[in-house]
């Protein structure tokens, strides 16, 4: 029997037939939404044909950039090999993760758990903290995104991604080290961080005086890349140690050199005693990983599995990531290219009153948009930024954006970003803010 080929359909028509099927709350970005079909590097392209320079990377997910060839290998090598045990059977490429991630962990860490979203890893991190400590209320961020699950919904510091009250208790939000819009009228470093030492009063007048834990992102990233002042980090986990808790540290989108760093806690003064990673992992094959020591590990006394947790094939993904960026030196490029990222972010600051803020630590860089007249209103300003992300999509540009009002500009090249990629990104911005203002 002869197979008919068909010939591919065009990107309205697949945006069409998407928006048919799949739930209204998953809402593509643009008017016209991208659809891609193909991706190499920092390059991606439409089913028409277009090709865009990808300055988001599926939400920070694909670190080392599109079909990067080294890992590509591994996934085929495997796949041929073992798609699929589950983690009731031991395999080598889980093994071999487990170990590399250990020994690369923020601080002395020896126990592994994997599972396939980053959702999961933040909801059993969570449980382990109750767990180990006996203990149930959690501290929690404003601003901040944990994920889709109950317990993620109700640690969510966004009513954005809660589709129904709260039903889990016991947890407390503190306020975000959101400098832009300090909830208490203050500026840095005159503030003397007082967002971190109100954690205190919050324990002690919304707990029973003893908390489980505190999780923490070093850069709220859904929350709009919110980056916290020198030493907010340490004061707030010191106090929240002093009733008791220990410090979870949501690492899914701050992982694996995106920061300019190992890690996104890295130089915070503080280490963790739970760490969650996700994304960047396995450059956008579907694991998580939660990470920390073994006496926190053993409090989980009951049965534990994730059926996908620790597939064979994502695994040799992730092994292979964290190959490439050691071995191409990506955190201390990722830093460099950060810093010319940032200069040039900060110039069409002080070009465009439309830039309120521009905040965040190597490839992780956000833009808020507010009203610009005035000179000097913070009003955010969402339908501005809908507006520019149609210019940067008719230029070619890629960005993401999120933060409580949809108005900050998410922006995340893959590490191996060059210089000149970054150049021609800040030049489309250039132009989109020109034709926006």
């Amino acid at each position: 029997m002869a197979v008919v080929s068909r010939p591919p359909p065009s990107a309205a028509d697949l945006a069409a037939r998407y928006k048919k099927v799949i739930f209204p709350s998953v809402g593509p970005y643009y008017e016209q939404p991208v659809a891609l079909e193909s991706g190499q590097g920092l390059q991606v392209r439409d089913l028409d044909g277009k090709s865009y320079l990808d300055f988001f990377g599926g939400i920070l997910t694909v670190g080392v950039g599109h079909a990067h060839p080294r890992v590509n290998a591994a996934v085929h090598a495997q796949v041929d090999r073992l798609g699929h045990t589950s983690a009731l059977y031991p395999t080598l490429p889980v093994v071999e993760l487990a170990e590399k991630l250990v020994r690369l962990a923020p601080g002395a860490m020896d126990k592994v758990f994997f599972c396939a979203s980053g959702t999961e890893a933040d909801e059993t991190a969570v449980a382990l903290a109750q767990a180990h400590t006996k203990r149930t209320d959690i501290i929690a961020l404003r601003h901040g995104y944990s994920g889709r699950s109950l317990l993620a919904q109700s640690l969510v510091g966004s009513s954005k991604y809660r589709v129904i009250p709260n039903q889990v208790a016991g947890v407390r939000h503190a306020h975000a080290p959101y400098c832009y819009r300090c909830p208490f009228g203050l500026a840095y470093p005159s503030c003397e961080l007082r967002c971190a030492k109100d954690i205190e009063d919050l324990i002690q007048t919304t707990t029973a005086g003893q908390v489980a834990g505190i999780i923490l992102e070093p850069i709220l990233g859904v929350g709009g890349f919110i980056t916290p002042p020198p030493g907010w980090m340490k004061t707030a986990v010191d106090i929240v140690r002093r009733y008791g808790g220990i410090f979870v540290c949501d690492e899914v989108q701050t992982g694996f050199g995106r920061t300019g760093s190992a890690w996104g806690v890295d130089g915070q003064g503080v280490t963790p005693d739970v760490v969650t990673a996700a994304k960047a992992i396995a450059n956008g094959h579907p694991i998580s990983a939660v990470i920390t020591t073994a006496p926190i590990a053993g409090a989980w006394q009951g049965g534990n599995i994730s059926t996908f947790g620790g597939n064979p094939v994502s695994c040799a993904a992730a092994n292979a990531t964290i190959d490439v960026i050691a071995d191409e030196g990506l955190v201390d490029h990722a830093r460099a290219m950060g810093d010319v990222l940032r200069a040039g972010l900060d110039a069409l600051k002080t070009k465009y009153a439309i830039i309120g803020d521009v905040r965040g630590r190597g490839l992780m860089q956000g833009v808020e948009l507010v009203a610009n007249e005035p000179a000097g209103d913070r009003t955010p300003n969402p339908a501005a930024t809908l507006r520019f992300f149609e210019e940067t999509k008719r230029r070619g540009l890629l960005v993401g954006r999120g933060g409580l009002h949809g108005n900050v500009l998410r922006i995340a090249p893959a590490l191996i970003v060059t210089r000149r990629d970054i150049d021609d990104a800040l030049a489309i911005l250039d132009e989109s803010f020109a034709a926006l203002c």
